[in-house]
């Protein structure tokens, strides 16, 4: 497998976790008693399903969009790139007119 999947896929492995303990910190603390909606009616555990499915599109897009855009610090230490030179000024003779 290429190198990008494995990390875009590793990374969303790592959103999936964060959003599994972040649906169970919601259930654990009963947040607008979505412990009793979930356990109590018939479509609670259909719910479940589909909150966990879109917190963890939304968790793991946010950990593949970090490394991603900090796939540039990877280098450490900065470039060597010579400096640009300053360009020279040219003088120009400017005749009026009258």
């Amino acid at each position: 497998m290429p190198d990008h999947m494995r990390l875009i896929l590793r990374h969303a492995a790592y959103g999936g976790v964060i959003a599994m303990a972040f649906i169970g910190a919601l259930l654990v603390l009963n947040v607008g008693n979505l412990w009793h909606l979930v356990t109590h009616t018939t479509g609670g555990p259909l719910a479940l399903v589909v909150m966990t499915v879109f917190c963890w599109i939304t968790f793991g897009s946010v950990q593949i969009g970090i490394r991603i855009m900090t796939m540039g610090d990877d280098k450490g230490g900065g470039g060597t790139r010579a400096p640009e030179p300053l360009p020279l000024p040219i003088p120009l003779r400017v005749e009026t007119r009258r």
